[in-house]
């Protein structure tokens, strides 16, 4: 599969690497079944994409973190997470397949039956774990971590740097494209949870660049121990587009108006981690409705946004669509 974004710019070939995990376009669909009243709601299903044993989001900014650790000539990729992170999951697993290492600095969360499997899971792919507990902590770490893994390749939480970025500026261009295609009517709104901010930042410059200026990204925030705010988000969509530019990419300085990002924080419940009650019924609710597997970290309280924001009238006019980024394999 062709990179849509070496296909916009073909100057950044050689400068900026993309490995292919995943197989794209991932499918988009109506979701008929889950409400009859208001506007279209369609998922983009971001689950399907990914080859290995994990997909999602995650896997998307890795396909350009992983060969950029490569070019810095790093062997071990150190970032950070809670307790049941799929961020970390999805790179021990991946990196692993490219030759690389992966060690996770993991702070508390509420323990549940998902985030038990998911440490199962990292501990049997081969990560390095260490239990910092707090946020605090684990930056008192980080100088010890740094000079354990010989100057390892950081990344924040949620692979949310500029590079990861460059994950969901693809999307964007791959939403365009099926919507070119007509496989997708142009959406007025793309709703999608909000762990890291990497992935709405990468909407926020992708769909500008792709031209759909009148699509608005409405993220649903999810976590509370990161800074995740308008002008953190729009800040690292700035950082993405000046790597671009860095890189080689011939493109005009490219305007974010504000209005176009919406943040919410009204779905966020006790903090993350914790489950919500609208959370549980979406869950149950799109798993009847439209056979969608929800998770209750992310996913349920985007999806329980999303159908209070369409029943209250809260949505743009016209079609909103529903970037669904979970990524377990059974």
């Amino acid at each position: 599969m062709t990179s849509y974004l070496h296909e916009r710019f073909p100057e950044l070939r050689d400068t900026l690497r993309r490995v292919q995990l995943g197989d794209g376009p991932t499918p988009v669909r109506p979701l008929s079944h889950l409400t009859a009243i208001g506007p279209s709601l369609w998922i983009k299903d971001d689950g399907r994409y990914g080859n290995g044993g994990w997909g999602g989001n995650k896997v998307r900014k890795l396909e350009w973190l992983l060969p950029e650790a490569k070019r810095l000539r790093r062997r071990t990729i150190l970032t950070f997470g809670g307790l049941g992170t799929n961020w970390g999951l999805a790179t021990a697993l991946y990196a692993r397949d490219f030759g690389l290492r992966t060690a996770l600095a993991l702070i508390d969360q509420p323990v549940d039956e998902h985030v038990e499997a998911q440490l199962n899971r990292l501990r049997a792919c081969g990560a390095d774990i260490y239990l910092t507990h707090t946020k605090f902590r684990t930056v008192a770490a980080l100088p010890y971590l740094y000079v354990r893994h010989r100057r390892p390749y950081v990344l924040p939480a949620g692979g949310s740097s500029p590079v990861g970025v460059l994950g969901y500026v693809e999307a964007a261009l791959e939403i365009a494209a099926q919507v070119a295609a007509g496989t997708l009517p142009p959406p007025a709104a793309v709703v999608a949870a909000v762990g890291s901010g990497g992935t709405v930042a990468g909407l926020h410059l992708g769909l500008a660049v792709a031209g759909l200026t009148t699509t608005r990204v409405i993220g649903v925030v999810v976590n509370d121990t990161l800074r995740l705010d308008h002008r953190s988000i729009t800040s690292l969509a700035h950082r993405a587009a000046r790597l671009l530019q860095r890189r080689g990419a011939r493109m005009p300085d490219t305007p974010l108006p504000a209005q176009r990002l919406v943040l919410l924080r009204d779905w966020l419940g006790r903090g993350y981690g914790y489950p919500t009650v609208e959370g549980t019924r979406a869950h149950r609710l799109a798993h009847d409705a439209e056979q969608l597997d929800l998770e209750p970290v992310y996913t349920a309280k985007a999806v329980a946004a999303l159908l209070q924001l369409q029943s209250s009238g809260r949505l743009p006019d016209g079609p909103a669509l529903y970037l669904h980024t979970n990524g377990p394999r059974p």
